[in-house]
């Protein structure tokens, strides 16, 4: 079975939210991407002042979507990465995957540290496109910078 890698992964991944969003709202189709994307921005953030909205609406989103999320990063994930990046991790980080990769072994799962951290940049990407000013990226990097 050969996959088209052709498309952008995060192309995907956008396109796998706009379906979710287009199950949950009954929008026409013919309505550009972009405009979309505005609207829902505007009616996130005004939802975002009562809680309790709020998080029901990323639990909602968690879990209509969770497949089509899952199998967009795998895809991203599969093919080797080409370019070179290097991070410096305390020893706590480096404690902690070098515990997920042997806990997923242990379970016959092969993984590697490097597998572990492209999925978890991959997940913090897509996050950040869905949410925007509200990810989580971008609260921490506020809390830090504070």
């Amino acid at each position: 079975m050969s996959e088209d890698y052709s498309v952008g992964t995060y192309t995907q991944l956008a396109e796998a939210a706009e379906k979710k969003q287009q199950q949950a709202t009954a929008t026409p189709v013919t309505e550009p991407r972009t405009k979309k994307v505005i609207e829902g921005t505007k009616q996130a953030s005004k939802k975002a002042s009562n809680p309790d909205s709020t998080i029901a609406r990323y639990q909602d989103s968690k879990f209509d979507s969770e497949e089509d999320v899952i199998e967009v990063i795998r895809k991203a994930v599969k093919p080797t990465g080409k370019e070179a990046s290097i991070h410096r991790l305390t020893p706590d980080e480096k404690d902690a995957i070098t515990d997920l990769v042997y806990a997923q072994r242990k379970k016959g799962i092969t993984t590697s540290e490097n597998e572990i951290a492209r999925i978890a940049l991959n997940y913090l990407i897509w996050e950040y496109r869905q949410n925007k000013q509200s990810s989580i990226l971008v609260k921490v990097l506020e809390r830090l910078n504070a």
